[in-house]
């Protein structure tokens, strides 16, 4: 029944906004953190990001922190994994443990009256995490059927690629996940080790969004948090960008071929970054209306769909797009994306898809903020890009002050054709 009921509070969220009072808070042992107080009903998200992520990874042990962070809630302290499970479905409570490439995420959900045993149960699974190996075993059995899905997957293979040729030794060249290798070799004092150096207090940020105040929420970050080590292991270096523009084909025996392309990007505190973030919404953002979805789709049905994302990673920037086609057309739509790419770079936007872009972006951004759960993720990664607190309330009026000048000079400098590097995934026809 208590399941029920916090699945039912969960849709009644924060009505959908973007203007939310958001109240900085410090912890008594001065940790930061952000709040969206909200009394109307008796839950709270909380939302935790540890910077790093899988890139502390030592190389020899390349999936140790995906693995560890699959374990963590695979038994704590006293509680195996039965008996952490069962404890945390009794409180009705959510707890979700997800790591990235730079980070390591932590969710809770729980209802205010079963709050402090929630907490409590979630700094045990942070603290105390036991590793047993049976677990070990049983969760890396899982990593190594996702390698299995992921090698035959042509999609993933072409990320992959693109990758290892653009970062070289860094940790952004392989997948966070491991290789089958690597996971096969992974022992529990591997494990530990990568508990040891990702979770610390050196590198967490937090937001909270419901039922509990600035007070409440300092006795609780402390008390999550208690027991962790105060600093981790030290963050990768920047990543040099090692691609040259290019053809790279990996045989993938298809009648289509998947095309992962890019260059280098923008970082996210650039001040042309608005710019950048209209022009990519032209060029080939998640509307029909964008110009690849136009030339590559609509006139040429030379795919079902294609698109295009600014990635900017804490240690390199990517300006990233992906397609897939049948192999005799495959040196069609390279030429193609090759020529829209310097257009655009040429003769910039026009006036009606700017205006366009802004409307779709300015009004599809309040629909982000639909439950303190959506809140919560976006406040803490906030924080992780250094925004200020007042930027879910000034966000749109940036993206309105970007004139026409402003996007002709950006297309000149962001968007650099001869750079674009194609990994294709098949058996392409047609390339020079």
């Amino acid at each position: 029944m208590m399941l029920r009921v916090f699945a039912a509070l969960m849709l009644l969220a924060l009505p959908l906004r973007a203007e939310i009072a958001i109240q900085d808070v410090t912890s008594p042992s001065g940790i930061k953190a952000w709040l969206v107080e909200d009394h109307t009903n008796p839950f709270m998200s909380l939302e935790i990001r540890f910077r790093g992520g899988t890139s502390l990874d030592d190389p020899a042990k390349r999936g140790a922190v995906n693995l560890m962070t699959g374990l963590i809630e695979e038994g704590a302290g006293d509680l195996d994994a039965q008996g952490f499970a069962n404890a945390r479905d009794g409180l009705a409570a959510s707890l979700e443990f997800r790591p990235y490439g730079d980070a390591i995420g932590v969710s809770m959900r729980a209802l205010t009256e079963n709050r402090d045993q929630v907490v409590d149960l979630l700094n045990l699974a942070l603290t105390q995490p036991r590793f047993d190996q049976d677990a070990v075993d049983r969760v890396r059995g899982q990593v190594l059927t996702g390698l299995a899905a992921d090698a035959k997957d042509p999609g993933t293979i072409a990320a992959h690629r693109f990758d290892a040729d653009a970062f070289g030794s860094h940790p952004y060249a392989t997948s966070g996940d491991g290789t089958v290798e690597s996971v096969n070799a992974l022992t529990r004092d591997d494990v530990v080790a990568a508990w040891k150096a990702a979770l610390a207090q050196d590198r967490v940020y937090v937001a909270a969004v419901g039922d509990i105040s600035p007070e409440e929420l300092g006795a609780l970050i402390d008390k999550v948090l208690a027991g962790l080590p105060a600093t981790g292991a030290p963050l990768p270096a920047r990543a040099e960008y090692a691609l040259k523009g290019g053809v790279t084909v990996v045989d993938y025996p298809s009648p289509q071929s998947v095309i992962q392309f890019g260059h280098q990007g923008i970082r996210r505190d650039d001040p042309d970054f608005f710019a950048a973030y209209l022009l990519n919404e032209i060029l080939g953002g998640g509307r029909f209306g964008s110009r690849l979805m136009t030339e590559v789709r609509e006139k040429r049905g030379l795919t079902y769909g294609v698109g295009t994302a600014l990635v900017p990673l804490d240690h390199a920037e990517l300006y990233l797009g992906s397609l897939s086609t049948e192999n005799s057309k495959v040196g069609q739509v390279i030429d193609l994306l090759r020529s829209e790419w310097a257009r655009l770079a040429k003769d910039g936007v026009t006036e009606a898809e700017l205006a366009d872009a802004k409307t779709y972006l300015t009004g599809s951004y309040p629909l982000r903020f639909d439950s303190n759960a959506a809140i919560a993720n976006i406040l803490v990664g906030m924080q992780m890009e250094d925004l200020p607190i007042d930027y879910a309330s000034t966000r749109n009026a940036k993206i309105e002050a970007v004139t026409l000048a402003d996007m002709a000079r950006v297309a000149a400098r962001i968007l650099h054709p001869d750079d674009l590097h194609f990994v294709v995934v098949g058996q392409p026809e047609g390339l020079n």
